[in-house]
């Protein structure tokens, strides 16, 4: 391997085995090793670390699924590692025409949860939803066309006016006889009704809302 720059881009649990296996491979020194993991710090890559390569984790706040490839223009990346890594890491990004920015290697896990909460929790929500239309006798493929008007509107406001702004319906308007008949509409399925309580509470920690006491008495 000559290269000077080596991109570990496996899943978390073989970074540290890929990184054992490429150790005996070159000499290190003077070379940069990143991985991709968002969750782990650079520590993974310790091994390549003692034999002189200067080491970073560089992680995209980006979903990435078969059959769709994402334009990284102005995706933010999180980095965090020795100076000289991340000084590359650095370069890499800015070539891209993407951001970055610095994560403690100590906040790496919440960092990761974050974006957990973007995407992939963001997804279970929306097929949270398809299950509760088929409590109103739509099916899921056609729930999840006609649901999409709304979903896309409601990331447009919150980019444009902001989390209270964009926030609408019962919740925010104090609305407790409607969300009771939402809750009792639900016990056809405890799953979702656990989740509209969870994200409920969420929206009563972190929003405002009227007639709080008396929603907060049926949210439990």
């Amino acid at each position: 391997m000559d290269a000077d720059l080596i991109w570990l881009c496996v899943p978390d649990r073989e970074i540290a085995a890929a990184a054992r296996l490429l150790a005996p491979l070159t000499n290190w020194k003077s070379k940069v090793a990143l991985h991709s993991s968002g969750a782990l710090a650079a520590d993974e890559l310790n091994i390549l670390r003692r034999k002189g390569a200067a080491v970073a984790s560089l992680h995209p706040l980006m979903t990435f699924v078969r059959g769709s490839w994402p334009c990284l223009a102005g995706v933010p990346f999180a980095v965090e590692g020795d100076a000289a890594a991340v000084r590359v890491a650095r370069r890499i990004v800015h070539g891209l025409k993407a951001d970055i920015f610095r994560i403690p290697k100590n906040k790496k896990a919440a960092y990761h949860a974050w974006g957990a909460f973007t995407s992939p929790l963001l997804l279970a929500t929306l097929v949270t939803a398809e299950e509760v239309a088929g409590i109103a006798g739509i099916k899921r493929a056609t729930a999840r066309k006609k649901m999409l008007p709304i979903v896309v509107q409601t990331l447009a406001n919150y980019a444009s006016l902001g989390p209270e702004r964009a926030f609408s319906g019962p919740v925010v308007r104090g609305d407790v006889n409607t969300v009771s008949r939402h809750l009792k509409a639900l016990s056809k399925s405890s799953g979702a009704r656990r989740v509209y309580l969870a994200l409920a509470r969420s929206a009563m920690r972190n929003l405002p809302v009227r007639n709080r006491k008396a929603l907060e008495k049926i949210l439990g």
